[in-house]
């Protein structure tokens, strides 16, 4: 088994590689798309606006190999704005396409009131607990959130886990074949979330 992370910029990479090297594994920094070739599992990690993250994407050449790697349903990892790319478009940067893997936008909370970003320690209600990906994490465990845009999938079905913020619900995770996406941060969240990307790694 061979993890690797791709390094588009993101300002998260250290803390997931720490988080993958604690479980045992030795992760790969990738930077380009021919880095893939003898990787058996990808993670896109993601701190930062949609544009800009897609725009550094596209200036490596890492779009069409991501795309090409998922079509294939090998194991892939999304992590907080590594999952926002994986729609068609975002709220946050008008103009500017998503990697389009699902169909949907990402959008932000209202602006009612609420303190955003959602910040901290929620619980993620699981569709499927039983699912071999949450194993040993239980039906709703707490991961830790930094955000204020999230991904509305028009499949619903590809929901994973939905978390509820001050009266708004939204999709915290999304799973298919062998592909999750969380809008939550595994690597910041303690034994919950190192046990998740062991499950992944698996």
């Amino acid at each position: 088994m061979k993890a690797g992370i791709i390094d588009y910029g993101a300002g998260n990479l250290r803390s997931v590689a720490n988080a993958v090297h604690s479980l045992g594994i030795e992760p790969r920094i990738v930077t380009r798309g021919e880095d893939f070739a003898d990787l058996t599992h990808l993670i896109l990690p993601g701190v930062g606006s949609f544009g800009d993250s897609m725009e550094e994407l596209q200036a490596r050449s890492l779009v069409d190999p991501i795309r090409e790697w998922i079509a294939q349903d090998r194991p892939f990892f999304g992590i907080c704005v590594g999952y926002q790319l994986l729609f068609e478009r975002g709220e946050e940067s008008p103009g500017i396409d998503g990697l389009g893997i699902f169909k949907g936008s990402v959008g932000t909370f209202p602006d009612d009131g609420r303190k955003i970003p959602h910040m901290g320690w929620n619980a993620a209600q699981l569709t499927e607990p039983s699912d071999p990906l949450w194993a040993g994490i239980g039906e709703s465990p707490f991961f830790y959130f930094v955000h204020s845009f999230f991904p509305a999938p028009i499949d619903k079905e590809v929901i994973a886990a939905e978390t509820e913020y001050e009266g708004v619900r939204f999709a915290s995770a999304i799973r298919r074949g062998n592909l999750v996406a969380t809008q939550f941060h595994p690597e910041k969240s303690q034994q919950a979330g190192l046990r998740l990307l062991k499950n992944f790694l698996t």
